[in-house]
């Protein structure tokens, strides 16, 4: 089993409200998308990690079937978001997470199927690159969930663990930009 591990909990200061919020141009949501697009890859389950007006975020995941995370410490970095994900799925059947996150408008079901590809059970550890620049999704096996938590910091994430262990690249850049969306240039609110 694999579960998507989708990470929705920061302020998204830059961007003027929580990125769980955020709509696009079309006014289709980018949590809700980003949602379909691991499920639509492969997942056979899906947990969104919240924090910042979790309240508000949750409403927009009604009849999704997704379980929902709430990092309470979500302003010490996207670590915490990963942290509090990893541990909410210690307990669950999955032999892998996905983990992505939910800035990643353009990101697409065939990107995680690409990168789920890679996947080599429990002991899986690779992630999306764009034109040879790391980027997400990234697939952690069981083995690495309980490391990846203790190691997290900041919003470095699991970047550190992931170079120091080999992950697996996958080259993504035919399928998407990989480009994460900080501002609201390309977004409503």
């Amino acid at each position: 089993m694999t579960q998507g591990l989708l990470l929705a909990a920061g302020a998204g200061s830059r961007m003027g409200r929580p990125k769980a919020l955020v709509r696009d141009a079309d006014g289709a949501s980018w949590l809700q998308h980003a949602v379909e697009v691991l499920r639509d890859g492969g997942c056979d389950g899906v947990t969104v990690v919240l924090g910042a007006e979790a309240d508000e975020a949750v409403r927009l995941l009604d009849g999704l079937g997704v379980d929902v995370v709430v990092a309470h410490d979500w302003d010490e970095g996207m670590s915490a978001s990963l942290r509090s994900g990893l541990e909410s799925l210690m307990g669950s059947d999955a032999e892998a997470a996905v983990v992505s996150l939910v800035d990643l408008p353009d990101l697409t079901a065939a990107v995680v199927r690409r990168v789920l590809s890679e996947r080599e059970g429990d002991e899986a550890l690779a992630r999306a690159s764009y034109h040879g620049r790391p980027g997400h999704p990234v697939v952690l096996g069981r083995a690495h969930w309980q490391r990846v938590a203790g190691v997290a910091t900041g919003d470095a994430g699991a970047r550190d663990y992931l170079a120091e262990h080999g992950a697996t690249l996958v080259e993504c850049g035919d399928l998407a930009s990989g480009a994460d969306v900080d501002t609201r240039t390309s977004a409503v609110g």
